[in-house]
């Protein structure tokens, strides 16, 4: 069924006009628009636009938090045939700048008092950059720039252009074919400037619909919106399968507030990246480790019981009487009320992508009886390319390929898709697109991987980060494989490591940098009574040290027992003075660690880790949140770590 993301909101607005579309918490209280309400202001912001220059095929900058005036901004956008370019809202004024001139961007339509600032600061950089209106009027008042306007008012020059032009929005709407660009993301990449890729109505939408069908996902369920606008798997969850299915998308009050909203609006479908996971599990841990004596007693037995027993429930294995009953006491006792406190009581499909989660995490999940499954795709994929079936969710494949999806797997194991989802082309770069697009239509994903039994798709990591150990001394690792991101999200299960960043490649050893979780650890210190005075000082601690190691050679024994990875055991390791962070570089903006630009920055710790240091000094440049510039230094501890002989399999 061909069709456009406007058409499609009409469509909804006519068939069911009182029904929610949006909610949004203000002040405490969610207030709902309706479809009709929604067609009406998506009218009026697409006639202001209109009336402002707006023309087919412009691109128009959408910056903020997740808002119903900026989701029906960019149907307003689409409406006339323009292109509407997310950018994510926690970047600094100058990430903006290659984006906003690469995309000869005129309008932009953003949140808030602090994205109109950045957008006033990059006007010298961006001189086409024109028209500037904002949501949000707290702070502005005094504001009086040429071009910025309050979304106010261009909704009331729409009303006036409307009724002066009434056929005007209806006649545009109709010219919008499902061939038409829909949108352009900004790929976060680990190295160089970002490329726009190109989306058309058609192939997000395409591919909106083959993962609705495959969950069979209706009107009914309830999303709540809180991931960054600019990246695809919120547009796909939020945007795409909103307007395709006609559920209910619920913006929370605040980042601050999420935990509370999403208690609140109780989701039946949910998707999050595997770092929201983790930190979920890391509050549950450090209650847990605040509860009394008996509490946490029974917490792990049922926990035992339910890693044990719980999979295979949520698989529809046979499980025996005397569990399930045991099971079900677990339930009443400690699992119930622990997805009530997550917000995920409701939960009947929950997604994570983005990157791998570690098997522990997965398994965590479903043990307490939440359907939490693996995706596989990409920004270039209109995100769904695999999806795992209900009662097939593995923590080591990331599905089966979807309706339409061809998957083959290159000499090199590189993992090629051929899908009715795949991108356009990237924006002015027609060489990059050539290298990603084949002629017949082949998708080069980057990742490394196979498909295992049943047709599920098994990713190792990106192919250009998959390595060989190399040790000069023809050690028994020698040429054993290393795939960092592995290791680095078995180290992350810990509730006490935030980041890893793991280095090996044609090294003879495995080292790596870690963050520690300032809320775990802080709270892990401040029960032993062990005094500290920020993050820095908090890492450099030896009882913290000691923790982290423990950490570190439990993930050693577990890798010691996988064949392929048992080279991958972490000898030396070191706690960094900061957090890394995506203002000073170190990560992307969907908080993917930047490796190489890692190891550049910080060679003389790489060096000391493989020069047999047992401390080194450091000072960092950092940017701070007020925008100021700084440093941090430390001498930092180097901890050696114990390795394991392989486990050898059974015969």
């Amino acid at each position: 069924m061909s069709a456009t993301f406007p058409s499609l909101m009409l469509e909804h607005a006519r068939q069911r006009p009182t029904a929610p579309a949006l909610r949004e918490k203000v002040y405490g209280i969610w207030q709902t628009t309706p479809w009709a309400d929604l067609a009406l202001m998506v009218r009026r912001l697409a006639c202001g636009l209109h009336a402002a220059g707006l023309k087919r095929d412009d691109h128009v900058v959408i910056v903020g938090e997740n808002r119903p005036r900026l989701y029906a901004s960019m149907l307003a956008v689409q409406a006339l045939g323009a292109v509407p370019v997310p950018l994510y809202q926690d970047a600094a004024a100058a990430e903006y700048a290659f984006p906003i001139n690469n995309a000869e961007v005129g309008y932009a339509i953003v949140e808030d008092q602090e994205q109109v600032d950045k957008m006033l600061e990059l006007r010298a950089q961006c001189p086409s950059l024109a028209r500037i209106w904002y949501d949000d009027p707290r702070g502005l008042r005094n504001y009086s720039e040429a071009g910025l306007e309050a979304l106010d008012a261009l909704v009331a020059a729409g009303q006036s252009h409307d009724a002066s032009n009434a056929q005007l929005f209806d006649a545009e709407v109709a010219r919008c074919q499902p061939g038409d660009v829909a949108a352009m993301f900004f790929t976060s990449g680990t190295t160089g400037n970002p490329k726009g890729v190109v989306h058309t109505h058609d192939t997000l939408l395409n591919r909106a619909r083959a993962g609705a069908s495959f969950d069979k996902l209706t009107a009914a369920e309830e999303v709540l919106a809180y991931m960054p606008l600019a990246w695809i798997g919120q547009n796909i969850f939020s945007y795409a399968q909103w307007l395709a299915c006609g559920y209910v998308v619920n913006c929370p009050e605040s980042a601050s507030t999420v935990t509370i909203d999403l208690k609140e609006i109780g989701p039946t479908y949910y998707f999050a990246p595997p770092r929201i996971f983790e930190s979920l599990l890391t509050t549950v841990m450090i209650r847990m480790e605040d509860a009394g004596r008996l509490k946490r007693w029974l917490f792990d037995r049922c926990m035992a019981l339910a890693r044990r027993v719980g999979p295979p429930l949520m698989d529809g294995k046979p499980v025996g009487m005397a569990d399930r009953l045991a099971y079900r006491l677990g339930d009443l006792l400690i699992y119930g009320p622990l997805r009530n406190t997550l917000g995920l009581s409701r939960v009947r499909v929950a997604y994570t992508a983005g990157e791998a989660i570690g098997p522990d995490l997965f398994t965590f999940y479903r043990s307490i009886g939440i359907n939490l499954k693996q995706l596989y795709g990409s920004t270039e994929t209109a995100v769904f390319v695999c999806l795992q079936p209900d009662h097939e969710a593995r923590a080591d494949t990331v599905g089966v390929p979807i309706e339409g999806v061809e998957i083959k797997v290159a000499d090199n194991g590189e993992i090629l898709v051929r899908s009715p989802g795949l991108l356009k082309g990237y924006y002015k770069n027609a060489a990059a697109t050539a290298e990603v697009l084949s002629a017949d239509g082949w998708y080069r994903t980057g990742d490394a991987g196979f498909l295992a039994a049943g047709g599920h798709l098994k990713i190792i990591d990106r192919a250009k980060d998959v390595g060989r150990l190399h040790d000069p001394q023809g050690g028994p690792f020698d040429g054993a494989m290393f795939a960092p991101k592995y290791v680095e999200n078995k180290l992350k299960f810990f509730p006490f490591i935030k980041e890893a960043v793991a280095f090996g490649d044609q090294r003879e050893k495995v080292c790596a940098f870690l963050n520690i979780d300032f809320e775990a650890v802080g709270n892990w210190a401040e029960r032993r009574n062990l005094p500290y005075a920020g993050y820095t000082d908090l890492a450099a601690k030896p009882e913290v040290l000691e923790l982290i190691k423990d950490c570190v050679q439990k993930v050693n024994a577990d890798l010691a027992a996988d064949t392929l990875l048992a080279g991958s055991q972490i000898s030396r390791f070191l706690v960094l003075h900061k957090e890394l962070d995506a203002d000073d570089g170190e990560l992307t903006r969907t908080r993917k660690v930047r490796r190489g630009a890692i190891g550049d920055k910080y060679k003389v710790l790489v060096d000391a880790l493989y020069g047999g240091k047992t401390e080194q000094f450091i000072e960092t440049a950092v940017k701070f949140e007020d925008g100021r510039s700084g440093s941090v230094s430390a001498t930092l501890k180097i901890v050696d770590a114990s390795t394991f002989a392989p486990v050898k399999a059974a015969a």
